[in-house]
């Protein structure tokens, strides 16, 4: 579990989260995703940001890291999830 030192707004837990992520190697990327991200999930994921690329026109780069700014949320909003039920004072 993440010890919150006082309150974090989600703004500072976002970025927290996103340094911790940027830090990990691809390895322990694959280790988090399989132990917090349902399969199902990820497949809508990638389904939903080709058919959003496809019909907005926007340029495959772009397109392509859509899924990974998804997961990004996804994987936030299970942190505040379990922050808020780990502990009472999370400032949700």
């Amino acid at each position: 579990m993440i010890e919150t030192p006082d309150k974090l707004s989600r703004q500072e837990l976002a970025w927290e989260f996103v340094a911790l992520f940027d830090e990990l190697g691809t390895d322990q990327i694959n280790e988090v995703l399989a132990k917090n991200v349902p399969l199902e999930t990820l497949e809508f994921f990638a389904s939903y940001a080709n058919s959003y690329g496809e019909d907005r026109d926007l340029s495959k780069q772009t397109a392509n890291e859509l899924p990974n700014l998804l997961l990004l949320g996804y994987l936030l909003r299970v942190l505040e999830e379990r922050l808020i039920t780990d502990n009472e004072s999370y400032d949700a």
